[in-house]
């Protein structure tokens, strides 16, 4: 018998050392029985509730299991496998669809065992509450260590951590402690927070994370109290569990959930104080000023540009983005001062009518819609029986190809051979869907399609009027990424084909790119 072994240790108390002995025991079962050891796929500081497929020994061994290599899988136990019940019966039954033996010798888990169904519901309950246990059991230490002065959280800048024993402090760091109190004078003072971010990039100071700083550093999000200006630790206050993580169960991806604030925990550390009190209310009075009593700002003017996100900077090539009523400009630029580019900014009315022109007159033509006319016939033309039936054919042996491997998706990389294949089936697959939903398409229905595109064109002017965020979004896809380029006096910008201009005219007409002079 061809046998695989799967070992995975955590970092909950267990070590490489125990990595060594999951695999030694599998071994030597497999000795005893006579098998042969065919694979062995180890995990490292993985938690069991991270999915198979997402770590790096799951993968292979879901690869060898799709490619029919073993027949016997030898585990510690079947929390070695998965924590989470849901994913630990999936992943069993796919094996065992395949023929394949699960043996976990701790727990004494045998596939071929009658009641195997019984104990595998069990033991999954088990290793899941397992989880729960373990969460609960260490937030209450965290809770713990807040209570006896220790920290529970991760870095903030201007503090260093200090471990000891029994736990970690912050201590302060007094170079950072500097910048610190210096941009909270800024800010008192009334400086816009952008020019403090262009000083501190001039100045070369170190960013949080190490690179150059940005407005979102600075300011952050008052709400959830993000941002250097809204850290009340610098006021004396240490504020703990804001927030948690928890795993997305289609992604299996951890996301940053907002706890609610009555579960949060406020303890007072004088002696952690950087900024004075008066210059700490000055600057809180200003990030207050004209918000409600939820604390979000009472007047948000609606983005109105027609081409933000579209543009991008000739320079550093970042997006450029409304900045004030009459023009764009670059994000980067704006938001990290002329350290990380030297900015950009132009008339927002005569940009906006120059690319404008090339979606209405350029796009939406009349030979464009001549095409499309053109299309429709031919589209109505092969929509006989006969052609729907070879597509429906075609259709069903794309599937039977892939019942086999549509499990693995395409991220579980049996080669890469295989996994191109899967990608090419998938689209053509796609492909054969929208001509089977074409086909079926009244070609009176076809016609009035043709009806509302001609409309477009004619009324296109008044959508970017009436409806300017779904106009923005279809001006977005007409037009892709535009570039800008300055050449000596003039600017030009190079249009790339955008997914809307793709489906209605095809890639062989939009993959050359094209310069208007603005």
């Amino acid at each position: 018998m061809r046998t695989a072994i799967y070992a995975r240790f955590s970092s909950d108390k267990q070590s490489e050392t125990s990595l060594t002995d999951q695999v030694n025991l599998c071994q030597s079962r497999a000795m005893r029985e006579g098998w042969q050891l065919v694979a062995t796929h180890t995990d490292t500081a993985l938690s069991g509730s991270t999915q198979v497929a997402h770590r790096p020994g799951g993968k292979a061994l879901l690869a060898d299991m799709l490619a029919g290599r073993f027949d016997v899988l030898l585990l510690e136990g079947l929390d070695r496998l998965a924590r989470d019940q849901v994913e630990q019966e999936s992943v069993v039954r796919r094996m065992e669809h395949r023929g394949i033996r699960i043996i976990g010798l701790a727990d004494g888990y045998d596939s071929q065992h009658q009641g195997r169904k019984v104990m595998r519901g069990v033991r999954g309950l088990i290793n899941e509450l397992y989880l729960d246990d373990l969460r609960h059991k260490t937030q209450r230490g965290m809770h713990g260590q807040v209570d006896r002065g220790y920290i529970a959280g991760g870095k903030s800048y201007g503090y260093d951590i200090v471990k000891d024993e029994t736990g970690s402090r912050y201590v302060i760091n007094e170079e950072q402690a500097h910048w610190v109190r210096w941009i909270f004078q800024r800010a008192a003072n009334g400086h816009p927070y952008r020019h403090i971010v262009y000083e501190l990039n001039a100045k070369g100071v170190p960013a949080p994370r190490g690179d150059s700083w940005a407005v979102s550093a600075l300011y952050g999000n008052p709400l959830k109290g993000a941002g250097v200006v809204n850290n009340q630790l610098y006021a004396g206050t240490y504020v703990w569990n804001r927030s948690q993580w928890i795993k997305d169960p289609d992604t299996g991806k951890r996301q940053r959930v907002d706890r609610p604030r009555h579960e949060w925990r406020v303890v007072e550390v004088p002696e952690l104080r950087i900024v004075d009190q008066q210059t700490w209310d000055r600057v809180r009075a200003r990030i207050d000023a004209g918000r409600g009593p939820d604390g979000r700002k009472q007047s948000l003017r609606p983005r109105s540009a027609i081409l933000s996100g579209v543009l991008h900077c000739p320079h550093c090539g970042g997006p450029l983005s409304s900045q004030g009523h009459s023009r764009y400009g670059c994000t980067r630029g704006h938001d990290r001062g002329p350290t990380v580019c030297p900015g950009f900014t132009v008339g927002r009315k005569r940009l906006d009518r120059r690319m404008l022109s090339v979606v209405r007159d350029e796009m939406l033509t009349d030979e464009m819609a001549q095409l499309w006319r053109q299309l429709v016939i031919e589209g109505a033309q092969q929509a006989t029986p006969a052609a729907l039936e070879s597509l429906q054919a075609r259709r069903d042996s794309l599937q039977q190809q892939l019942a086999n491997l549509i499990e693995a998706i395409a991220q579980v990389g049996i080669s890469a051979a295989i996994e191109q294949r899967i990608r090419q089936a998938e689209r053509e697959l796609r492909t054969l869907d929208h001509e089977i939903a074409q086909a079926n398409v009244n070609p009176l229905q076809n016609v009035d399609l043709h009806r509302e595109f001609l409309a477009l064109k004619m009324d296109f002017e008044k959508a970017l009027m009436t409806s300017p965020i779904e106009a923005r979004r279809a001006v977005k896809d007409i037009l892709g990424v535009v570039k800008l380029e300055v050449r000596e006096a003039e600017l030009w910008a190079h249009i790339e084909t955008g997914p809307a201009l793709q489906i209605a005219v095809g890639a062989e007409v939009c993959s050359v790119g094209c310069g208007g002079r603005i």
